[in-house]
């Protein structure tokens, strides 16, 4: 048995059945996974609807495995996923699965990274109905391993093809601005929005599309070309 950073956290083997904290906001799917889950053997010692509850039920009951939604209330968004992302930092050991119906690309990234990079899956919910390759993902994970669906690693190469993947919606509209050789405040105008804001937008597209400062090049140049050739 692994501890896996909790005071009196361990991890059975998954041939003994394994303690599963389970948490999705659909009350129909939960459900349904805690009955399949409970028909392979395993035990759902808690089944939860939305992100904070997920946190503490971890807490309460240190499972050996989490299964957890990517989107949930209150925003559904990425409540689900940022959570375990959260879990994995503060507890590196803690296998982790998550379940989405589509790739959260950001924060699936993160979570692949977290801890040892070992113990996490990321599959989307099409694989659930797959019954016996949905709960050998389960064991997998919980062993140590790590599966990703293939449409996940997909998306995490085109990521990393496209620089501009890793800008935010609102990065993206202000370097097409910045493209259109708008200045600051001309942006600001455009998206009511102050010129202090449009300067710390500017500054993340730099910082994530790899532009340090240099005397001999300008930056904002450099963007643009970046932009225009994604």
């Amino acid at each position: 048995m692994r501890d896996y950073g909790s005071p009196g956290g361990t991890r059975r083997s998954p041939r003994d059945g394994l303690r599963v904290v389970l948490a999705e906001d659909s009350v129909l799917l939960r459900d349904g996974l805690t009955a399949l889950l409970t028909r392979f053997g395993h035990e759902v010692v808690a089944a939860v609807g939305d992100a904070r509850a997920l946190l503490t039920a971890v807490a309460d009951h240190t499972p050996d495995i989490v299964v957890t939604d990517v989107r949930m209330p209150p925003a559904f968004q990425d409540e689900g996923l940022h959570a375990a992302v959260r879990l994995r930092t503060d507890r590196p050991g803690l296998p982790v699965l998550v379940l989405s119906q589509y790739v959260q690309r950001a924060y699936a990234a993160e979570l692949l990274d977290s801890g040892d990079g070992t113990g996490v899956g990321y599959l989307l919910k099409d694989r659930v109905g797959q019954v016996e390759q949905f709960v050998d993902a389960l064991t997998e994970v919980a062993s140590g391993g790590t599966v990703v669906d293939p449409e996940v690693v997909r998306q995490l190469l085109r990521r990393r093809r496209d620089p501009l993947a890793r800008l935010t919606p609102r990065e993206r509209e202000v370097l097409a601005l910045v493209a259109e050789g708008r200045s600051n405040g001309a942006i600001a105008r455009t998206l009511v929005v102050s010129e202090a804001a449009v300067g710390k937008h500017i500054g993340g597209i730099l910082t994530k599309l790899d532009l340090p400062p240099a005397d001999d090049t300008h930056r904002r140049v450099l963007a643009v070309l970046a932009y225009l050739r994604s």
